[in-house]
């Protein structure tokens, strides 16, 4: 007999920033953290360190005062982007960095001027990559619902 589990993965302080209006500071992120650790989340996703000094100042002061929950950070499947996360995450007691890259063919052709073999090796490399980095490495499609 196998147990099942939820996992619950936590995008507010990432995602939630996207909203328009919407702008949290480091002290206001800290907060939402320890509340969502609080509830027992298993995975926050802290933000995305290469976009600003921001970000990853956040991402960093997460991954340290932050214990209980594994804290990601969000890069593209690109070395740098990669080694950012991982930066901000040299804290944290269960880091995780989530990759992500467009995988769609629309995706493929018109934002990355990639095809279908060239997107499977950025991908595995990527993955490869962030093993270097830390244990938890998430991998997310980006379109993969038009993705064949």
């Amino acid at each position: 007999m196998s147990l099942e589990r939820l996992v619950i993965f936590d995008t507010t302080l990432r995602d939630g920033e996207q909203c328009p209006g919407a702008s949290l500071n480091i002290k206001e992120k800290l907060e939402i953290a320890r509340k969502l650790s609080a509830l027992k989340v298993d995975v926050i996703e802290a933000g995305f360190p290469v976009a600003s000094p921001g970000d990853f100042d956040s991402v960093k002061e997460i991954a340290r005062e932050i214990r209980g929950p594994s804290i990601a950070g969000l890069a593209r499947a690109l070395e740098k982007d990669i080694e950012a996360a991982a930066r901000a995450l040299e804290k944290a007691e269960s880091p995780r960095i989530h990759i992500f890259l467009s995988t769609s063919k629309t995706h493929r052709e018109h934002k990355l001027q990639k095809n279908k073999s060239e997107i499977i090796k950025m991908a595995t490399d990527a993955v490869q990559f962030g093993k270097k980095f830390c244990d938890d490495i998430e991998f997310s499609p980006e379109d993969a619902s038009r993705t064949e």
